[in-house]
């Protein structure tokens, strides 16, 4: 009895019903950083939860973070649209059929998440997720490896 309960135990965390691998947290911070540089989705997903988590204590209007999603080479071409006219609750962005996806804009102790839908990926191409904040696009960026 005790091996069928301590094989149970280990292998639980392989069922899909208990283990999600559509979806990652990924936390931003004051310091103007993602704490994860890839982000993995893997082939079996149709859509991929990102929730993005601001660990800091600013507030979204001197620190804000989201992550917009492009093909890599788009990512040039977007970030110089990037314009405080836009408005914050547009994540500074106007819109734009190269913007693939885009969360809201957070600050210091917020989150918010975004579901991707895997079908609008070109699979032949590479994709970049990147903070719209003014500024932060430079240094703050990561990239989707569609396994």
């Amino acid at each position: 009895m005790k091996i069928l309960l301590i094989l149970v135990a280990l292998l639980l965390p392989f069922n899909p019903a208990f283990a999600s691998d559509c979806s990652i947290k990924i936390t931003g911070s004051d310091m103007m950083k993602y704490d994860l540089q890839e982000i993995n989705i893997p082939s079996k997903c149709n859509s991929f939860e990102i929730t993005l988590n601001h660990g800091g204590k600013l507030p979204v209007s001197a620190m804000g973070h989201n992550i917009v999603i492009t093909e890599e080479s788009n990512f040039m071409p977007v970030a110089q649209l990037i314009n405080m006219d836009n408005g914050i609750e547009n994540g500074y962005l106007p819109v734009s059929d190269k913007i693939l996806f885009r969360s809201d804009m957070i600050g210091g102790g917020e989150s918010t998440s975004l579901t991707v839908d895997l079908s609008k990926f070109d699979s032949t191409k590479s994709h970049i997720y990147f903070c719209s904040f003014p500024g932060h696009w430079a240094i703050m960026k990561g990239k989707i490896n569609l396994l």
